[in-house]
């Protein structure tokens, strides 16, 4: 084989090939355009609007002050029931739909940035499981906003469906064990800072990296936290056949709030959760897309 044509293959390879290779290129061609990054911009910045509210919802629950529901559903209904909620309400929709075509982009195209080609898979399964989530994340707001209301948002009476038989069981304690993996690669994330990784910090000021770095690593590891709970009473669920065991965010920061210096606890984490949402902000701004 000449050298002429080994780099033609090699060149075709890099390419994927053929239609693949057109499809590819068109693939990362829109990862990278201009309307996808606004979008995906728009959706973190949603992302941060939500954490924020569910904070100080979850502050007024610890004090006696509200019984709303501290999850995104009650961070929904507080932005509707504002001047200008509905429209608000629009724009999270399309910046959780942007968020979420660029993390399926990515997941077609790969991550450019990563040599390794095990790591390279993991984050391709990684956006893309992230991009579904936030396409979900999107479906749910549109029919808050159509219906007005929306369901709970927690996952009991899911469970209750899917525990019906022992195969429904073990389905819902993987998840549960799933759901406790997340929380402590939160955790290990902020700890670690390695969401910094992921910030232009050369072009922030120094006020916004005084406040988004401690605001990155709090957050990160209470929602780590409290993500991991939510995971511990889904496994205990299944563990127990009792799907009433399982809570979701509202339940889990409602379950904390019972519990001995639950008032303290509730509001440690609702600060917590409210700096993610701060820090969610300024990654808006500054995240390497």
């Amino acid at each position: 084989m000449s050298v002429q044509t080994g780099g033609r293959l090699r060149h075709a390879v890099d390419n994927g090939g053929g239609a693949g290779g057109q499809a590819k290129g068109a693939a990362r061609q829109a990862r990278h355009s201009r309307t996808v990054d606004i979008a995906a911009r728009i959706g973190l910045a949603g992302r941060g609007l939500i954490y924020v509210l569910i904070g100080v919802l979850a502050v007024q629950v610890a004090f006696g002050l509200s019984n709303a529901q501290t999850n995104r559903n009650g961070a929904l209904g507080e932005i509707k029931d504002k001047p200008f909620g509905s429209a608000v309400l629009v724009i999270l929709v399309i910046g959780f739909l942007g968020y979420a075509a660029w993390r399926l982009l990515e997941a077609a195209v790969g991550v450019q940035d990563e040599d390794d080609e095990k790591k390279r898979t993991a984050k391709r399964v990684v956006s893309a499981a992230r991009g579904v989530i936030y396409l979900a994340i999107a479906g749910s707001t549109i029919s808050f906003l159509v219906s007005g209301g929306g369901g709970s948002g927690e996952p009991a009476p899911w469970t209750a469906r899917v525990m019906r038989n022992d195969a429904g069981r073990v389905l819902v304690g993987i998840v549960g064990l799933v759901v406790v993996g997340i929380g402590i690669g939160m955790i290990i994330r902020g700890a670690k800072r390695k969401f910094e990784e992921k910030l232009k910090t050369g072009q922030m000021s120094a006020f916004a990296r005084k406040v988004a770095k401690p605001a990155g690593l709090v957050g990160y590891i209470v929602r780590g936290v409290v993500f991991g709970l939510a995971g511990v009473f889904v496994t205990k669920a299944a563990i127990e056949f009792d799907p009433s065991e399982a809570k979701g965010l509202d339940g889990t920061l409602k379950t904390l709030a019972g519990q001995a210096y639950g008032q303290w606890l509730l509001t440690l984490c609702a600060i917590g959760l409210a700096l993610f949402g701060i820090y969610s902000f300024f990654e808006a701004r500054y995240r390497k897309l």
